[in-house]
């Protein structure tokens, strides 16, 4: 540790109690007034990844956080930098991705003064963080108390980063020069000699915590037993961010048990793994709507990405809708869910286990079957037009080696990858930045994951790339893995499946946004490789690219409208099948 002052101190008092709670990774910004901090993760043996761009940096850390599944620390100077997390923290409220947002800042006394890049940065975040701290500045001669304070506030962090419901902490620390690791002396605490500053490398963490599994009560248990004996027909729907761990093979088992089948989004942890039979279906937004109708829907996760599977939620008016979460979050837009449920589900899953008397209906799972059945078919068929932009995430996904990654950008190719990605017994990480669903950052985010995940694949569109190009610099500087695969239609191809898609001329100028860009030369710029191919060559070009040690950029061109007659067209010929 540092001791050459009292913010070099301070700093690695903090820094290295976030070490010993088990923080891996930081990722910093560049600037003056975070130095101490900066040289505290420097000398800690904590992962460090650098970005020029805050914006890139946070979405990085966003992304290595989300695939961890653990906090990831992140780091500024003051000013207008720390505004530049904004987007990413808004995007981890959403989704709950813990992050430890550190922002350096001015000494109370200069706010308001006019002083050169200081801006007002309490609560900078607003409620989209689940904690936020004013650190002061360090004194001269500190306490104890202020230094148990520090190790505390370490801990504090840390553990609200996860717990109850993750996303970031933001903790704004406040530094009077010297800022570098200048000797001055008389500065730091009388009390801290040689034998306590070694020790605090090697003693445990000052704080732990503990906290309870939600086990379900006898009377929820009862409740939902009962239920589920009064509906032979049920249907259970998966949302982005189920449990992981024991939960997917739980559920399947219990489904397996009842007869049910389950809708697995693409984002819900259950479309992909060795517990996939023929429960598990993936055809739903193609087949939906039907004339089947449930007695009961449990569900699990957020949202689905599935407008189509949220209309169908929407229209059953007169069935209970229960929803099972370890989370005190509302998670139904379309104000469905008649009884909400909190506690684990897992848990839940394995008491259901427990009981007898169940007495599915054997026609009802057949028929979902069948339909599921239905739709691989027509997919299978269309992977051979030029023009299934569709077929893209059907490749990828079959591809992939076995515990493997995935990120896919918003718009259309999440939405792919949900109509059209067949559910596998084949184990495969699926990664998104679905909380708010926007493009901002995603690609620096995809960059994270793969940090984690070497060798994963990022699929995107053009926009949502653009959006984002400069956080290529992280594949070089970080020592990034990855292969990118860019559905260049020009421009907004998401549009064309909304009504205005129908008013010309303001649609293709004010929607489509066509922009005329290919990006083999920001290839090029960033040392990455590049080819570019027509949809039908994507297999040999992907295997090449999954092989290979370096990155690679992989361009596809396609024609956004006749995609979607494609798709409409696909959807059509389901319905004719299945009615």
């Amino acid at each position: 540790m540092n001791t050459a002052n009292r913010n070099t101190t301070w700093s690695g008092i903090f820094v290295n109690e976030l070490k010993k709670l088990g923080l891996d990774s930081v990722c910093i910004a560049p600037g003056s007034r975070s130095t101490p901090l900066a040289i505290a993760f420097a000398e800690s043996g904590i992962k460090v990844y650098v970005h020029n761009d805050e914006r890139s940096a946070s979405y990085f850390a966003l992304g290595l956080a989300r695939a961890s599944q653990k906090p990831v620390a992140l780091l500024c100077t003051s000013g207008t930098a720390a505004a530049n997390f904004f987007p990413a923290i808004i995007e981890s409220n959403y989704s709950e991705v813990p992050l430890i947002v550190l922002t350096a800042d001015r000494p109370a006394e200069m706010r308001e003064s006019g002083a050169n890049q200081t801006i007002d940065q309490l609560k900078l975040f607003g409620d989209h963080v689940r904690w936020f701290a004013d650190v002061p500045a360090p004194e001269a001669n500190f306490s104890k108390h202020l230094f148990r304070y520090l190790q505390t506030l370490a801990a504090r962090a840390f553990e609200t980063s996860q717990s109850p419901l993750p996303g970031a902490v933001h903790l704004n620390f406040q530094f009077r020069k010297p800022l570098e690791p200048i000797d001055v002396p008389d500065d730091l605490p009388l009390w801290m000699n040689d034998a306590l500053l070694s020790a605090l490398t090697t003693a445990p963490a000052q704080v732990t915590f503990s906290h309870p599994q939600l086990f379900p009560a006898p009377a929820q248990i009862d409740f939902l037993a009962d239920k589920i004996s009064s509906a032979p027909r049920g249907l259970i729907v998966c949302g982005p961010r189920c449990p992981a761990g024991d939960f997917p093979a739980r559920l399947t088992e219990l489904a397996t048990r009842l007869g049910y089948p389950i809708f697995t989004d693409s984002l819900s942890g259950l479309r992909f793994g060795e517990h996939v039979n023929e429960n598990i279906l993936g055809g739903y937004d193609t087949f939906l709507p039907t004339n089947l109708h449930p007695q009961l829907i449990l569900r699990f996760g957020d949202v689905p990405t599935s407008n189509t599977l949220c209309d169908y939620l929407d229209s059953l008016e007169d069935v209970p809708q229960i929803h099972i979460s370890d989370v005190p979050r509302w998670r139904d837009d379309r104000f469905r869910v008649t009884h909400s449920m909190w506690c684990d589900p897992l848990l839940l899953c394995e008491e259901l286990l427990g009981r007898s008397g169940f007495q599915p209906d054997i026609l009802w799972l057949p028929a979902w079957v069948e339909l599921e059945r239905a739709v691989w078919d027509e997919v299978h068929t269309l992977r051979s037009e030029p023009d299934f932009e569709g077929g893209i995430l059907t490749d990828v996904s079959s591809q992939l080696p076995a515990g493997g990654g995935l990120f896919v950008a918003n718009s259309l190719p999440v939405r792919h990858l949900d109509q059209f990605a067949q559910p596998s017994q084949k184990p495969v990480q699926v990664f998104a930045n679905r909380g708010a669903s926007g493009i901002d950052g995603t690609l620096s985010s995809a960059l994270g994951a793969a940090a984690y995940l070497p060798g994963l694949v990022f699929v995107s569109g053009d926009t949502t790339f653009y959006h984002d190009m400069n956080g290529l610099l992280a594949i070089q500087r970080c020592g990034i893995r990855v292969t990118i695969i860019i559905i260049n239609n020009g421009g907004g191809g998401i549009f064309e499946r909304l009504p205005i898609s129908k008013f010309e001329p303001p649609f293709t100028e004010l929607f489509t946004a066509p922009h005329g860009l290919t990006f083999e030369h920001a290839a090029k710029l960033y040392g990455i490789d590049y080819v570019r191919v027509e949809r039908l060559a994507l297999k040999s070009t992907l295997e090449n690219s999954l092989a290979s040690e370096k990155s690679t950029i992989i361009e596809i061109p396609s024609d956004a409208k006749k995609f979607e007659a494609l798709r409409k067209e696909l959807n059509r010929h389901v319905k004719e099948k299945t009615t």
